[in-house]
């Protein structure tokens, strides 16, 4: 998700953004995606399995057809979501593909301390690659480390680390912050004002994960691989995989003068979405058949991301558009400790990107700045002045919504893109991983928000 819906606020007043706003009764696809999301593969695993791609783009027709034909804005808004949709599936495509064709063998058995230095190293390399990079490269090397001890908690907490809270320090690492990158907010501002509640999030997971992996037990003895290093079959892919990383930049909100077919040519996708699925395409076709076969490498994971995605996508327009005018209406009602709670909650059910936006566009507004000037957004950043007499400067406000968005993403599989992917290829390889409801109730709830409440309490109780 390398861009993001631009809020009601930002787009115009209070007065423009009502009288554009969907009905609240078009918020109901959207729920019943959700629901059968959480629910299919459960309750009705065998229609659900053959029918999702079939629900999931019915569901964002009837959403799809209110917008183009009932909506003034409709045709405008869903050829942007296109361009949205297509940003999004470019890069975990490419990134799925390319680190398909890198078989990573890590030559020590999963114990608590080796697994827990992975899941740190994955966190970092977060970062640099970002969480999709990181999540599609290590996944695999964590599942053979761990094979026949590997239990549904393994998938949980890497997820948890490595596809979501890793990414917390720079534009690279997570779309949220990369989109705060496009408006204004400096490169390194991130990693400078939130290392020290990403280092204890991360510390905490951890220690969490590695006291349950110490209960998990050793690997039994039959299976136990010999003690070695690091091998890698097909390390010509990471040219690939430098050649997406560098692309994500190639965008006119952060190189000006660079061409934009979307302006161009009225094409739903840019010059940054042509070379992702071109390195795909080359990746796949001149991939070392040793790697992909190591990897059990197919395309049914990216074929499922793909099409619920696609109803995710359409169906949470409405939802979006009603949540940014909240915002915007009763942003100079919102404390630090409202914009925490309230981007997190949603980030962890409607995409987290365009989410950060609209609340940032709010926090914005609350002291009189606007998200389309960059300048506007530069100020924020560095600390602007609260109009309200004895209210924190805005940085607390960005650090809250920054954290909030990316870290609450691991909330649930649809939080961020990377979630289901990982759940996914783990499922493709037999593992057994906890169904939605499961890993809401048994894991995120119990794991997450207390370490979430934790840091509200330390950095953004305001």
């Amino acid at each position: 998700m390398i861009s993001g819906s631009s809020s009601l606020f930002a787009a115009g007043g209070h007065e423009a953004a009502i009288n554009h706003l969907p009905p609240v009764w078009l918020v109901v696809p959207f729920v019943l995606l959700l629901l059968m999301i959480a629910t299919g593969p459960l309750f009705y695993h065998r229609f659900w399995e053959h029918h999702y791609p079939k629900v999931a783009v019915g569901l964002a027709a009837i959403v799809a057809g209110y917008y183009g034909f009932m909506m003034d804005h409709g045709w405008h808004v869903l050829e942007h979501t296109l361009e949205e949709y297509l940003s999004f599936i470019a890069l975990i495509s490419s990134l799925f593909v390319v680190s398909g064709g890198i078989l990573i063998r890590i030559e020590r058995r999963g114990k608590p301390l080796v697994n827990g230095l992975l899941l740190m190293f994955g966190a970092v390399l977060a970062n640099l690659i970002g969480t999709t990079g990181a999540s599609m490269l290590l996944i695999r090397p964590f599942m053979r480390m761990n094979a026949g001890r590997l239990k549904p908690f393994h998938v949980v907490f890497f997820i948890f680390i490595v596809s979501n809270i890793g990414g917390g320090l720079t534009p690279i690492g997570d779309p949220p912050l990369f989109l705060g990158f496009l408006k204004g907010v400096p490169f390194f501002w991130v990693i400078s004002k939130v290392w020290l509640p990403w280092l204890l999030t991360v510390i905490c997971l951890v220690s969490i994960f590695m006291l349950l992996d110490a209960r998990a037990g050793e690997t039994a003895a039959a299976e136990k691989p010999a003690e070695g290093g690091i091998s890698i079959i097909g390390g010509k892919n990471f040219i690939y995989l430098g050649i997406i990383i560098v692309s994500v930049f190639l965008d006119p909100a952060v190189i000006s003068g660079f061409p934009s077919l979307q302006e161009l040519f009225h094409l739903p996708l840019g010059v940054r979405e042509l070379i992702m699925f071109g390195v795909a395409i080359a990746a796949y076709r001149t991939a070392d058949p040793d790697a992909l076969g190591g990897n059990e490498f197919n395309f049914e994971p990216i074929k499922e991301v793909a099409f619920l995605f696609v109803g995710i996508f359409a169906t949470m327009i409405p939802a979006l558009e009603l949540i940014g005018a909240y915002a915007s209406i009763h942003a100079a009602e919102f404390s630090v400790t409202t914009f925490y709670w309230l981007t997190g909650a949603l980030s962890g059910v409607l995409d987290n990107a365009p989410t950060y936006l609209n609340f940032l566009a709010g926090a914005l507004g609350k002291f009189g700045l606007d998200m389309t000037a960059s300048q506007h957004v530069q100020n924020f950043a560095s600390g602007v002045a609260s109009p309200i007499e004895g209210d924190v400067p805005s940085g607390i406000y960005l650090m809250a919504i920054s954290v909030a968005s990316v870290f609450f993403g691991a909330m649930t599989y649809i939080g961020n893109a990377p979630n289901f992917m990982v759940k996914n290829i783990a499922a493709q390889t037999g593992v057994k991983v906890p169904d939605f409801l499961e890993y809401v109730y048994k894991y995120s709830l119990p794991v997450l928000i207390p370490v979430f409440a934790l840091l509200w309490y330390l950095f953004f109780n305001y």
